[in-house]
């Protein structure tokens, strides 16, 4: 933009001054206009910034929520993990009591079943996912005599990030959301808390598409062979039927299947799918419009069926590297390589996962030589996963 030096600039000012004055270095009229040349530098960085900062492909955090609050996006905010926790004897109860893990506290919110407790993260952000195994009572509890967190329910989110929010403001010029379209469920689903990703289906008693129950000719050159045959309920029913699929009856509205990720974009646990689902279309009321969906749009919500994918490699290491030593960072780096395709997933039809880039992301492994002869699940192939599959890391061994 405007790059422009102190030099250049008090250049500039001299050149309107007449040669007969004394323009030197050192001298009045060079000594009076160079603070003045400074300052003009520094308005043109200031300049500079202000340019980048009004701009949403360049404007950092601050500015950039100004603007995208103008069309009425705000950053999802970071959210608390839910667990549950086992607690013994089965008989206590531990509702609203307090414990910890290390430096990170939790609070019983509810009972699941006896001896089975949702357990609420105390501090918003990812922090509250990592840890599962025995917690400690912040105050005694009379009667207890175990407390454990046993699994993820909702994984917690950090606040979005500056690039995360940038890419939905710059989505939201080229998408637009409303009335039940595709893109307002993603919008609708994914701003939930614990929802990673969101892949909208509409669907009809499964894949049917509405569509398809409009009857064509060659349905209706049977129904009018075979109606002639019938009686009593199974005409009238058939009747009724054709009547209402002829004059598109059955597609007026639809139902629609929203399948999802957590935030960590592994499978979604039965309590954040029936979450998603009240949200959205709570079940006792369902197609009345009580929820984000539209009234006549019937909405269910499931969760992508998650892959094991098992490497089996033959790997040359270089001179003091060996499978004992490495088998960590090659672990992490095909577990790298299967987070990226989930989250992709959203926006794929399907998934493969494929040898090549497994053997790449191993090669990137310092101390790594040469890798071959790869198996995805005991198969020297790739592996095509279906529309909603997700690939995720069983073990790795070479």
């Amino acid at each position: 933009m405007y790059d422009v030096t102190h030099e250049e600039i008090l250049g500039r000012m001299l050149s309107r001054v007449p040669d007969k004055l004394d323009k030197r270095e050192g001298s009045v009229i060079f000594d009076a206009q160079s603070p003045a040349a400074l300052e003009l530098q520094r308005l043109y960085v200031e300049l500079n910034t202000l340019i980048a900062e009004s701009y949403a492909d360049s404007a950092s955090r601050e500015p950039l929520i100004r603007r995208c609050k103008e069309r009425g996006i705000t950053p999802y905010e970071a959210t608390k993990a839910l667990l549950k926790g086992a607690f013994t004897p089965t008989s206590i109860d531990v509702t609203g009591k307090r414990f910890n893990i290390g430096a990170v506290n939790y609070t019983v919110l509810v009972k699941i079943k006896d001896g089975e407790y949702q357990v609420q993260c105390e501090s918003p952000g990812t922090g509250g996912n990592q840890l599962l195994g025995a917690m400690i009572p912040i105050e005694y509890i009379e009667g207890l005599e175990t407390a454990e967190l046993t699994e993820l329910l909702v994984p917690g989110e950090d606040e979005e990030d500056t690039e995360a929010l940038r890419k939905r403001y710059f989505r939201s010029f080229n998408e637009k959301a409303f009335g039940g379209n595709v893109q307002d469920y993603l919008e609708k689903t994914n701003a939930i808390p614990g929802v990673g990703s969101t892949k909208v289906t509409g669907v009809w008693g499964g894949d049917i598409r509405p569509a398809e129950l409009i009857p064509s000719a060659a349905v209706k050159s049977w129904y009018e062979g075979a109606i002639g045959s019938m009686s009593g309920e199974s005409a009238k029913w058939l009747k009724s039927v054709y009547a209402a699929a002829s004059e598109k009856k059955l597609t007026t509205s639809g139902t629609v299947l929203l399948t999802i990720l957590n935030s960590d974009y592994n499978a979604a646990s039965d309590t954040l799918i029936q979450k998603v689902q009240n949200a959205i279309d709570p079940p006792k009321d369902t197609g009345e419009g009580y929820g984000l969906a539209p009234i006549g749009h019937v909405v269910s919500v499931k969760s992508a069926v998650e892959v094991a994918v098992a490497v089996t490699t033959s790997i040359t290491f270089d001179t003091g590297y060996g499978w004992s030593n490495l088998q960590n960072s090659i672990n992490e780096a095909v577990k790298g390589y299967l987070l990226e395709l989930r989250k992709t997933w959203a926006e794929s039809t399907h998934i493969v996962v494929r040898i090549s880039q497994i053997e790449t992301r191993i090669l990137g492994v310092k101390g790594v030589v040469d890798v071959g002869e790869t198996k995805i699940n005991g198969v020297e192939d790739n592996l095509a996963l279906e529309r909603y599959e997700v690939p995720v890391f069983k073990g790795a061994s070479a």
